[in-house]
């Protein structure tokens, strides 16, 4: 598929929302590829800063290695500011949300008034850990233009985030509100199948078709063992997912687990055993990256919502039995989400709450909607 660049010098991405991804990732994409990066954010010490700077700072880390980075030629607008907002995406020659699924239908009149007063096609990348988040996002939009013609030169694109952005601590925050750490990894798989032309050249991309073995990877192999690791680890009194994957135990879990979910995804979409394999190993030593610092409380939170009916535990249990493959691990993992009851997690204490109130076996068949076979194996382990 054959790129095409702006005529204008100066080539301007949006980038709405300024957080762990915006800055961790997205923002280094579209820099990288040769944008402008403008941040649309709330944060008002983060854009400030931004603004001031024009550049953050990004720390790769890998173990002991910390290679410090400034993406340059950045600036921030207030995202309070409709008008602004407004002419920024009306102008832009590409864009990409990350804000946070309970924050789309806030944006959307801003995107929305944005889109009606482009001349030009948008593709907009859609980084939402949400299930059909470009649909999602589109519907909300829709609710707001005057006219919908409009949307036929608009690509809500989807993509998946395989890059691992931990929270940065509250000292390193109020030192410098800009810095991000990563790790190394830098690759972002968007759908083919959606952009439009003219399609911009993005570095670290790669169009990917069909998505959905690109979104079945990452939410069932990548996400699923990243919350097992985190919820085995919690039994362990683990504080970080390093020291759970250094647990032997641990990890023959987990990578029994990923392994079921690549042996499913390999039967659906008849893709090659041995990369999944690959994939999943290199998964497993990333999650061993020291130097992030992430966290078990961080990975496992929201117990409630990685529970949820086609989540990444339940499903990836669907995946398994949908292809016929062994599940056990992953039914072994849901068995120690159920006692994730890490402090200042409110879904954990929720958690807790319905578990007492309708009980495990309640619980795992209406609220997870298990089978009563899985949900009897599941009590006992």
């Amino acid at each position: 598929m054959e790129f095409s660049k702006s005529s204008r010098k100066i080539k301007t991405a949006v980038m709405y929302g300024a957080g762990n991804i915006g800055r961790g990732f997205i923002g280094q994409l579209f820099h990288d590829s040769g944008y402008e990066v403008v941040f649309i954010d709330i944060d008002q010490n983060l854009i400030t800063a931004l603004n001031r700077r024009n550049s953050y700072t990004q720390r790769i880390v890998e173990g002991d290695t910390v290679i410090n980075r400034e993406i340059i030629g950045v600036r921030a607008v207030d995202g309070r500011d409709r008008d602004a907002v407004t002419l920024e995406i009306a102008n832009c020659d590409i864009m990409a949300v990350s804000v946070g699924a309970a924050v789309l239908p806030h944006i959307a009149p801003c995107l929305a008034d944005g889109i009606m007063r482009r001349v030009q096609p948008l593709n907009i990348l859609i980084c939402e850990n949400l299930a059909h988040a470009p649909d999602v996002l589109k519907g909300y939009i829709s609710e707001h233009l005057s006219d919908l013609n409009k949307l036929k030169e608009v690509a809500f694109v989807g993509a998946t985030i395989g890059r691992m952005v931990p929270v940065m601590p509250p000292q390193q925050r109020a030192d410098d509100p800009t810095v991000i750490a990563v790790e190394q990894f830098c690759t972002l798989p968007i759908d083919g199948d959606a952009v439009i032309h003219p399609i911009p050249e993005l570095m670290h991309a790669i169009l990917c078709s069909p998505f959905a073995f690109e979104e079945g990877k990452k939410l069932y192999i990548h996400n699923m063992g990243h919350a097992l690791a985190a919820y085995f680890g919690f039994q362990r009194g683990y504080v970080f997912i390093w020291q759970a994957i250094e647990d032997e135990d641990v990890c023959i879990k987990v990578h029994a687990a990923m392994t079921s979910c690549a042996e499913a995804l390999a039967r659906k979409y008849n893709e090659d055993r041995n990369k999944l394999s690959a994939y999943v190993n290199d998964l497993l030593t990333r999650f061993s990256n020291k130097g992030l610092g992430d966290t078990i409380a961080r990975v496992g939170g929201d117990p409630l919502r990685k529970l949820a009916p086609g989540d990444r535990l339940i499903g990836a249990i669907d995946l398994c039995c949908e292809q016929d493959t062994d599940y056990t691990p992953i039914l072994s993992g849901i068995a120690a989400a159920l006692k994730f009851d890490a402090p200042e997690d409110p879904s954990a204490s929720l958690l807790r709450e319905q578990l007492s109130v309708y009980g495990i076996m309640s619980y795992l068949r209406e609220r997870c909607g298990l089978s009563e076979a899985d949900a009897t194996k599941i009590v006992t382990m």
